[in-house]
Order: C-alpha cells, then structure tokens, then sequence
C-alpha cells in the first residue's frame, strides 16, 4: 500500500512529499515500510496538482519495489563503484585486478562519478568514450607554475618546510622551485594543492598536455563501468545496465607475437654470453611458455630435475600497496610441465651457481626456495625478466623480445604438431580448450609449415631444425 506525506516550510508551502510504500509485517511483527520522495519541478504547480503528482510517484515507487527494483537517490556512481570494487576483492578477484581498476576510477569519476546510478543513459558513456579517444588523458609530463597566492597560503601554515613536505611528498627543494615560481611537475603541483585544500588549477597555471587513448584502453574502462553498473542491476538498484546499450570502440583481434624458429634460434645463441640465471631464466621461457609470474614463482622444490618436469603452481605478482607477493596461478590450477634436456641441463648448472652464490653471501642470505633471487636470496621483482629481455634484444640486435612471445611461440608450435587443444590448454594453463584456439587458430596454418616432430617444446624444433 503506498501513500504520500506533504512536507511543509516555516510558511507552510509544501515543498516536498515523502512516498511511503507498506510492505506489511516483518518476522518481529513490525510494519516494514520503504521510503523515498518526490519535489515539485513546477514552482507554479497548485497543491492539489503536487498531490495527483506525489500519489503517482508513490503508485510508481510501489510498483518498483514489487518489480525487485529500488530506486535508491542516494547511490551515485562514484561511491557505488568503490563499494562494488571493495565487494569484488573481498569475494577473491586478484589485487593486480584491483590495482588496475582503481587507476582507471579517478578518470571515470571525472565523467561520470557525479550522476546517480539511475541517471547514467548510454549516451553519457559513449560521450566519455568519445572524449578519450580524443584527449583522454594528461600527460604525465605535464607542467605547472604556482600563482602568487601560493607562496601566501604555504606561509600561512607557519611550519617549517621540512615539516611541510614531509606531509606533502615531495622534496623541499620541489618546494622551493614552487615559491620562486619555477615550473614543476603536474604531479608534485597536485601533491601541495590538495594538502593546501585547493585544487590544482585553483593555485596553478596549468600547461595541459593529452593524448588519446587506444580503442583497447578504452575498451577496458567500458568493461569496468559494465561491471559496476552489472552489479547495480543485479541488486535491482536499476531497472538494466546502461552500458549494454553503449557503444565502446571495436578492437581488432591482433595476431599473437611469436618467434620463428631460426629466429629463437639466434637468441639461443645469443644466450651463450649471458650470466648463467638469466639464461636458465628465458630457457625456461622458451621450453614452458610459463607466464612471467609463473617464472618468478619458481621454487626448487617444485622441479625433479632427474624426471624432468616442473610444477607450476603459484606466481610471483607485485602491486603498489602489498609490493612482491606469492599468488596462485592465473587459472588458480597448478599444472605439470615436462622440460627438455636443454633446459634441465642449464637448470642443473644454475643449481650449482646459486649454492655458490649462497655460501658466498651467507651472513645476508635468506632462504625463500625461488629458484631466481637476489643476491640476498629474496625473490626478485616479476618486472626484473621483461627488463633485462629488453636490455638482452638491444645489446643483441635482436627482435624485441618479450615474455609473452615465446609462451606463443610455444602454443603455435604445440598446435602445429598435432597437439590437441585440450592439452595445449592444460600445458599453458589456459582455462579451457576454447581460450586456446580462439588466440591460436589464426596461427596454425602458418606454424604448420614451420614446424615439424611430434612435440616436446621449442628445442625439439630446433634439434631438427
């Protein structure tokens, strides 16, 4: 049952309705009532005229509710976002996940982070969608010059710098350049302006420097948007998601980078002049097609080098807020790989190496068990190996080398063979079969050619290369 109550001012004019909707009595007898309320739009509208228009929104609200949906005027985009991304960490989505989410709200919330849920029409996104892939986003190598008022407001604190940029973040000599009216980063400006309580543009000249983002960044806000307003449909705060009726740019499926033969055959060879656990390192790569934190999450006791096989079962991962970090595998299954004879080979060698290394630096040492540590024994960042891949194909006049390209590599090579796509998936950790042949089917007619033998990884084409 819905009805309305008229909310008046000091002068009796009414200037609102509250809707009230009767859901009857709760387990503890109590009436269970649903609250929401409705304002003139009209100034000129007669009392009668507010009241047919009240009882209508009350009918209407009443209808809602018995439809399972809600209309809740308190929940706006941005606050309803962070709920929904706080609701997916907790229910296990991995931190990278959410670090990643959370770079890409700020930009969102610019756009959109004001309107309540139930407002966001499609055209508001395709409209943001249209803006990034204009000017989407600052360039981190913008400038800013503080304004005269600066220099008042800092001297107002009446606290010494140090203290000042202890707070700030930054270094007093980045204060300094801001009180003689140098030009500093847009960062830094940002930094001193809302610890003063202004915004940036508020206390600086601001020289604004965008680019465009690519069809695939874009893509990737809309499906964050999608998967907060999913979330907002399915607790029937609105009556569909909006961005289903949207339109994100389409993003043409590239071909996976992989390596010819000959053409790891030269970084093979290149190899020979590396320090012995970088080589182990893209051996490994190249023989398993393992992701990069699957790599760096290698322990000891995780390889039989007498059998040899490896077990791939967590990933070394890194985020801002808990730095360097174990996680499970990407499909959170461990999996069982068989390496070849080259690279247990260099395996065995790097064994012997790292004990060396151990015995050496053992005041400092800590046992971790990872196979690739620092000189300390401490696990390495996972950024380590795409770093030195780049730095090893500059100094090599090779091809630009990147992890991702030899697991490609090894999953056209494996198709190719005659390997069917269940166990493909499984050797790579794909998922299910499906995953593997919509990023592979492209390449195996033309890896086909290439490659020949009955599999047993890269080195198997090589050795009849």
């Amino acid at each position: 049952m819905a009805f309305i109550q008229a909310r008046r001012d000091k002068k009796g004019k009414i200037k609102s309705y509250r809707l009230v909707v009767s859901e009857g009595l709760n387990w503890k007898g109590q009436q269970r009532r649903r609250y929401s309320s409705w304002k003139p739009t009209n100034p000129n509208m007669s009392e009668k005229q507010m009241e047919k228009a009240a009882l209508a929104a009350a009918f209407k609200f009443e209808e809602e509710l018995k439809a399972g949906y809600e209309t809740n005027k308190r929940h706006k985009f941005h606050t309803y976002a962070e709920y929904v991304i706080d609701l997916k960490a907790r229910t296990g989505l991995s931190p990278t996940t959410i670090e990643r989410y959370r770079s890409m709200l700020p930009r969102i919330n610019d756009a959109i982070g004001h309107l309540k849920i139930t407002d966001i029409r499609a055209h508001h996104l395709n409209d943001f969608y249209k803006q990034l892939s204009e000017n989407g986003v600052r360039n981190k190598g913008a400038i800013a010059t503080a304004k005269k008022v600066v220099k008042k407001k800092v001297e107002a604190l009446q606290m010494p710098k140090c203290a000042i940029v202890k707070e700030v973040g930054f270094s007093q000599s980045t204060l300094n350049a801001i009180l003689r009216g140098d030009t500093v980063t847009y960062v830094n400006a940002e930094k001193l302006a809302k610890y003063l309580g202004y915004s940036v543009y508020e206390l600086f000249t601001v020289e604004d420097k965008f680019k465009a983002l690519s069809d695939k960044t874009i893509l990737e806000h809309h499906r964050l948007i999608s998967m907060i307003l999913a979330q907002a449909d399915k607790e029937s705060l609105i009556p569909y998601n909006p961005a289903a009726k949207a339109t994100p740019p389409r993003v043409s499926k590239k071909e996976a980078d992989y390596f010819q033969p000959e053409e790891v055959a030269e970084i093979v060879k290149a190899l020979e002049n590396v320090p012995l656990k970088w080589k182990a390192m893209t051996y490994i790569l190249i023989d398993t097609g393992c992701r990069r934190g699957e790599l760096m999450g290698l322990q000891w006791n995780c390889v039989d080098l007498d059998e040899g096989i490896i077990m791939i079962k967590q990933a070394l991962l890194y985020t801002k807020d808990k730095g360097v970090y174990v996680g499970p595998p990407k499909t959170g299954r461990p999996r069982a790989v068989c390496l070849a004879p080259e690279t247990i080979d260099v395996l065995k060698k790097w064994k012997t190496e790292q004990l060396r290394t151990r015995i050496r630096h053992a005041d400092i040492w800590q046992d971790t068990g990872f196979i690739f540590t620092k000189d300390d024994g401490r696990a390495m960042h996972p950024d380590s190996i795409t770093d030195w891949l780049k730095k090893f194909s500059e100094a090599n006049d090779l091809p630009h080398i990147h992890p991702h390209a030899f697991r490609h590599t090894v999953a056209s090579i494996l198709i190719a063979s005659g390997i069917d796509p269940v166990t493909t998936a499984n050797e790579l950790g794909h998922a299910d079969a499906n995953i593997t042949q919509a990023i592979y089917a492209h390449q195996i007619a033309r890896a086909r050619a290439e490659a020949s033998g009955v599999r047993a990884g890269v080195f198997s084409v090589l050795r009849e290369a």
